[in-house]
């Protein structure tokens, strides 16, 4: 067998290629999330330089020009020679990956950026970036382009102070779409405020002229009680901090009425989506201090108390600040310490016993929670355990009978259509493949599972008849290894109706089945509302801001035949394969979460027993509603 493949065909990428060539390895891709990405570096090095005592103000652009530019009153960049690399440290910092003062603890005891690449890999991936540096008396500025200087380091005048501001453009060859969220740059801004006590982010959107200013005294205390907004108090709030070893550990927390758990970690003022050894160590904390505070209390405890019923309702903020932290990956998702859950655990145990045993009124309160957990646990576990035993996949399967499954049993292939009723699940049936595509009717409106209990949802047939097809069980028994089906796509009318449907469902997969959104399995489908045909010619719209387009582009042709589709069921297999479910054509949403914090909010808000939070959040955004005429962004 002879071969080609030789030394000449191994490429070496050198300085800032890796990242341009594969940027997914650096900032998790070339969506909308990477392109966030390179705010979250760029603002992490100014929060750092606050962490260790050096800042006290950060402001944060969103230019009109589409660039985005980061200023802190911190120390400034280094501007001196390298004494290695006779080239400025500002330079060297912004073109070399794994470069920075980060590396030992001389000049940050504390930081998020670990590797030294976060603002090297924003160069690179920015088709121009300026950095200018008030340090030493004067204003150094140097430019730079897709990793790359376009100029040498430039002294240009005496100036005050000392601080460091970066402005870059992202590039739109590695970007499909180069447009910033002033909304979700706010919402990090105001999270890293409440994290770092005393320090003020300034976030300044140029397109709408607006200004917000976050700056939080209490800190985490001042975040606990946001995130409790919309929610029923059990007991009182504790809030802990002490820094030992090195180790300063911060931690707020409060139980509510709520049945879901709400813990929201962070290492060094990153956010850790995925948990990590710090919350292993409030987890055994909490657990344990209420484990043996009901047993002392009730020595013949009659159901025992797991860390599941512990935590059931709590709402929670830890924050950790450590001098090594060692995170997964890049997009540090998720800390592997495995110090950190002695230092939390050992820290908070004894303290939160003292509280307690200090404040009965609140102890009596939070055992009585937890109690009722377990209670509510053993007296559901029977029913719960039907529906999630004939979720498992095997050869016995008995899957609901109103599924039309597809005939491939490879699930990377296959999609799982919710479709409204059985007069759409006629017409979906008949447009699917039916190789790879399964459609699954539901009867209207499911249960709202963000106020049923758990009998309720145990024993609701649309429920089971979910859990039954996609086959992973929910909530604690969840399986992803036994998904049968990679996407799963909700297509209801495009009508009010149907997006309440949609969000029903939503609320049920973001409650018991939550991996789905991380993972990226849940879709929307986005079937048309209208057909409008010019002759030969057809246009489908979405929504009347579409159609409206269409009329006006296509205007000075013959009059238009308009139709307006009332539902799935009325429009023909043919016009639905073609529009919606057919993968060389269709236009489908794929549903993550970009805050975790907001969007427990607005289930909680909109989806939640108390009414009242609804009325309130009608209340406050109705004008603006009626004004604009279109979607709330929530």
């Amino acid at each position: 067998m002879t071969t080609n493949y030789s030394a000449k065909d191994i490429d070496v990428l050198e300085g800032l290629e890796p990242v341009r060539v594969r940027p997914g390895m650096y900032i998790g891709g070339t969506d909308t999330n990477g392109l966030h990405h390179l705010v979250w570096e760029a603002l992490d090095n100014s929060v750092d330089e606050a962490i260790n005592g050096h800042c006290d103000k950060i402001t944060v652009t969103v230019r009109k020009d589409g660039g985005l530019t980061v200023e802190d009153n911190g120390r400034g960049i280094p501007v001196d020679l390298h004494p290695k690399h006779k080239k400025p440290a500002l330079e060297i910092i912004m073109t070399t990956l794994h470069s920075g003062a980060k590396f030992s603890n001389k000049s940050y005891s504390s930081s998020g950026g670990l590797h030294g690449v976060g603002i090297s890999v924003v160069n690179a991936l920015s088709e121009k970036m300026t950095v200018a540096v008030k340090r030493e008396g004067y204003l150094w500025t140097q430019s730079f382009a897709r990793g790359q200087s376009t100029g040498k380091l430039k002294k240009e005048s005496a100036a005050r102070g000392t601080g460091t501001t970066v402005t870059f453009y992202p590039d739109t060859q590695i970007f499909s779409r180069v447009k910033f969220s002033a909304k979700r740059i706010m919402e990090r801004a105001e999270t890293k405020a409440f994290l770092n006590a005393g320090l003020t982010i300034v976030v300044n959107d140029e397109e709408t002229g607006q200004t917000h200013t976050f700056h939080y005294a209490n800190g985490i205390r001042d975040y606990l009680e946001k995130l409790l907004s919309t929610k029923r108090r059990v007991g009182g709030e504790y809030f802990y901090h002490k820094e030992t070893n090195g180790v300063h550990v911060e931690v707020a927390l409060q139980w509510t009425e709520n049945v879901e758990t709400a813990v929201y970690s962070y290492a060094n003022s990153v956010y850790t989506l995925e948990g990590g050894s710090h919350e292993a160590g409030l987890r055994n904390a909490v657990t344990k201090t209420l484990r043996d505070l009901i047993e002392r209390k009730e020595k013949k405890q009659q159901v025992p108390i797991t860390a599941d019923d512990a935590r059931e309702g709590l709402v929670a903020v830890l924050s950790i600040f450590l001098p090594n932290p060692q995170f997964q990956g890049q997009t540090k998702e998720k800390l592997n310490n495995p110090e950190a859950t002695g230092a939390v655990e050992s820290a908070l145990r004894p303290a939160f016993e003292r509280f307690l045993l200090e404040h009965p009124t609140i102890a009596e309160a939070v055992v009585g929670r937890v109690t009722l957990a377990a209670q509510a646990r053993a007296a559901s576990r029977s029913a719960r355990e039907d529906v999630m035993r004939k979720t498992s996949i095997s050869h016995r399967l008995t899957l609901p009978g109103k599924l039309a499954d597809c005939a491939s049993t490879d699930p990377s292939e296959s999609e799982l259509f919710i479709v409204e009723g059985d007069s759409a699940g006629g017409s979906s049936k008949a447009a699917r493949d039916r190789r790879t595509q399964a459609v699954l009717p539901i009867r209207g409106k499911i249960l709202n599972v963000e106020s049923a209990s758990a009998e309720k949802l145990a024993g609701n047939n649309e429920i089971k008849a979910l859990a039954l097809s996609i086959g992973t069980g929910i909530g604690p028994q969840f399986d992803y290894s036994k998904l049968r089906y990679d996407k799963i796509v909700i297509m209801t009318d495009a009508d009010v109706d149907g997006a309440h449907i949609s969000a029903l469902l939503l609320t049920f997969f973001y409650r018991h089945m939550p991996e789905l959104f991380a993972r990226g399995n849940i879709y929307l489908a986005r079937p048309p509302l209208y057909r409008v045909d010019f002759g030969d010619s057809v246009f489908y719209a979405h929504d009347d801001e579409e159609k409206d387009r269409i009329l006006a582009t296509e205007k000075g042709r013959k009059k238009p035949e308009l139709q307006r589709y009332k539902g799935l069921g009325e429009m023909p297999a043919a016009i639905l394969k073609e529009t919606t479910m057919d993968p060389k054509r269709r236009s489908m949403l794929r549903v993550t979460i970009e805050d975790a914090e907001a969007t427990d909010k607005a289930f909680t808000q909109l989806m939640g027993r108390d009414a009242s939070a609804r009325y309130d959040f009608i209340k406050e955004n109705s004008e603006a509603f009626l004004q604009s005429g279109a979607a709330l962004d929530i």
